[in-house]
């Protein structure tokens, strides 16, 4: 898998578009697009790279000049073209949100309980005032679904919020197919965990996944920094804190309801061995793609 370089990191604010038509002109292959409050240019190896830039210091001194012609079908790449083409590009991500709202409706709602039962992990009755849970069966689906299910105001907001943050980054530099074995993977492996070591019970949320993408962006940033979409340390404090609070018992102390520490642990361990097995996977293929050109 041959990983994109960045070329340019300018402020959002700043007006690419004479630069961006130069390197039509010059035949250059690139992408833009924004984040962390940041203009980000990718080109598809390190020479074209160190082109680009010497390319954008020679345009920023007035060594080279450019002159766009007005005209209605001139592209904006303005800070909310550039917002647009980032939900264009997290497809997967947005969809998960959605279907975790969808999820969110259905608790909040009051739909009938015959309905919740199509989407835990195990499937239950009512018998007088308790659950009877029965076995999964062949409905597979159902090792999925737990992670739609979510059960207050603040479990989908920040679930949706950091689902967002971590996973659309994620999408946009390594693409759709790849978020959604992510979230495939992630999914299986924290709802598993969850109901192996909390045995049967309604159990759900995303926040296993999003710990999965928190382990994945951390460790294959690290080990290929090309792809550039590792966490900030104030994320990772945050996020590793809150667990560490969940696991010792304090948030539910507090009042915050039971929480599927198994899944969350689960979710961030493999959520590491993912982007470990990625990133090492991608740093030889470049490999093999530099020994070729050597």
């Amino acid at each position: 898998m041959a990983s994109p370089h960045i070329a340019l990191r300018t402020a959002a604010t700043q007006d690419l578009r004479p630069f961006l038509a130069l390197l039509q002109e010059q035949g250059v292959r690139f992408r833009v697009y924004e984040a962390s409050g940041e203009q980000l240019l990718e080109v598809a190896t390190p020479a074209q790279a160190e082109a680009v830039h010497v390319l954008y210091e020679s345009w920023c001194a007035g060594d080279i000049q450019v002159h766009l012609q007005p005209t209605s079908a001139q592209p904006q790449l303005s800070a909310q073209a550039i917002r647009w083409s980032a939900l264009q590009q997290s497809p997967v991500t947005i969809a998960l949100v959605m279907l975790s709202v969808a999820g969110f409706l259905l608790v909040y709602l009051g739909a009938p309980l015959t309905w919740l039962s199509l989407f835990t992990f195990a499937p239950f009755v009512v018998v007088g005032d308790s659950l009877r849970f029965g076995d999964m069966g062949s409905q597979y689906w159902r090792l999925l679904t737990p992670a739609f299910l979510h059960f207050g105001w603040l479990h989908i907001v920040f679930n949706s919020l950091w689902l967002w943050e971590l996973g659309a980054k994620v999408e946009r530099r390594l693409g759709s197919v790849h978020m959604l074995g992510l979230f495939t993977a992630i999914a299986l492996v924290s709802n598993g965990c969850q109901f192996l070591f909390g045995g049967a019970s309604i159990f759900g949320g995303m926040s296993g996944v999003v710990y999965g993408l928190l382990g994945f962006s951390f460790v294959a940033a690290r080990l290929q920094p090309a792809w550039n979409f590792e966490p900030s340390r104030s994320i990772m404090l945050l996020m590793v804190g809150w667990l560490l609070l969940c696991i010792v018992g304090l948030v539910e102390v507090l009042g915050f309801g039971a929480i599927a520490n198994a899944a969350h642990v689960a979710g961030l361990l493999s959520g590491a061995a993912l982007g470990a097995t990625l990133a090492l996977l991608s740093r030889r293929g470049g490999d093999r793609g530099e020994a070729r050109r050597l």
